[in-house]
């Protein structure tokens, strides 16, 4: 609440005085060694406190949370990022804040194929027992969080306004299901609108919560890009998922492979590079892939025959073939034909 006073600061603070209400203790003249004058009156001031009324009233709901840099909850990961928040809130299941994660990301303006691939390579990681880490945005991030919830890993957003704001507004459904099934982190305090300046700042928390970043579709102007540079910053692995040569929104993931991100095909690439053990379908499915992939002999079917072996509609029946293909365990054939391979 201190006009002027960034984390840098306030970490030296920290360091000196000990604690918060230490530093809010001090005279001015105590506090001028450590920053600049105007800060120093503007820490010595009267607080306004509606703020700090707001987040108390907002804390009566047990879904939220405030947590900071001090507290066991929170995300220990962040503590080896160079600008680590101080403070977070939360809305949502605490426990996933120190979860292993995978950090999915990618174009407001995916193309269709981008985000059935977001949506399937975040449901194999979540099944798998990764949570999937994005940032709430349209297009990529939103798949990626469906696909988070519906696996057993969950899904956390981070996002550049105030927790008591949606947006996008589209995706007010989608963060209410965050809220009761995942979570929702902010640094930044209630009523923050979203102000285009917090979406690459909150980008640095997606990448550090995550063990890797993979970058599904994005253009070279895409803040995606600004995600995986993060990342790499972080010490993190960054994987891109290739697309055509003539799509602008695969250009940005070929520019990241030229620089020495993975190239991935399917989620088992990722997982051998965190060196995550790999498990069969059977044990991480769903039980409708599971189902399905024990009507998949090794000799090419089409989609027709497995539907009537497996009792699944088409439309069942193509979401999970995708998957199972991401995941390596089928191969797509000429002809509409499909072929278990493990």
């Amino acid at each position: 609440m201190v006009p002027g006073l960034g984390h840098e600061s306030q970490r030296r603070l920290l360091k000196v005085f000990g604690s918060p209400a230490a530093i809010f203790d001090q005279t001015v003249a105590d506090l001028a060694p450590h920053v600049k004058p105007a800060i120093a009156r503007s820490i010595s001031a009267e607080i306004d406190s509606s703020l700090i009324s707001a987040v108390s009233a907002w804390l009566e709901d047990p879904l939220n949370h405030v947590i900071t840099i001090a507290d066991i909850e929170y995300p220990q990961s962040l503590l080896n990022i160079p600008d680590p928040p101080l403070l977070l809130f939360v809305k949502g299941r605490l426990d996933l804040l120190n979860a292993p994660a995978l950090a999915i990301v990618g174009s407001r303006n995916a193309s269709a194929q981008g985000v059935r691939n977001a949506e399937a390579f975040a449901l194999a990681a979540s099944e798998a027992g990764f949570c999937v880490v994005s940032g709430l945005a349209q297009g990529i991030d939103t798949a990626a969080h469906i696909g988070g919830l519906e696996g057993r890993g969950s899904s956390i957003a981070v996002v550049g306004t105030g927790l008591d704001k949606v947006y996008p507004a589209s995706n007010r459904d989608l963060a209410h299901s965050l809220a009761q099934a995942g979570t929702i982190i902010s640094e930044f305090p209630l009523g923050t609108p979203p102000l285009a300046a917090n979406f690459p700042r909150r980008n640095r928390i997606i990448s550090g919560l995550g063990l890797g970043c993979l970058v599904v579709e994005a253009s070279i102007q895409s803040g995606s890009l600004i995600t995986a540079r993060l990342a790499v910053e972080q010490g993190k692995d960054v994987f891109a998922i290739p697309g055509s040569i003539h799509s602008p929104q695969a250009k940005g993931c070929h520019a990241l492979i030229k620089q020495g991100a993975k190239l991935v095909e399917n989620v088992n690439d990722i997982f051998e590079e965190l060196g995550h053990s790999l498990q069969d379908v059977a044990a991480t499915g769903t039980s409708a892939e599971h189902s399905l992939f024990v009507h998949l002999g090794f000799e090419p079917v089409d989609a027709e025959a497995l539907a009537q072996r497996s009792g699944l509609t088409i439309s069942e029946l193509s979401a999970i073939l995708l998957q199972l293909e991401l995941d390596g365990h089928i191969a797509s054939l000429p002809g509409g034909l499909y072929q278990r391979i493990t």
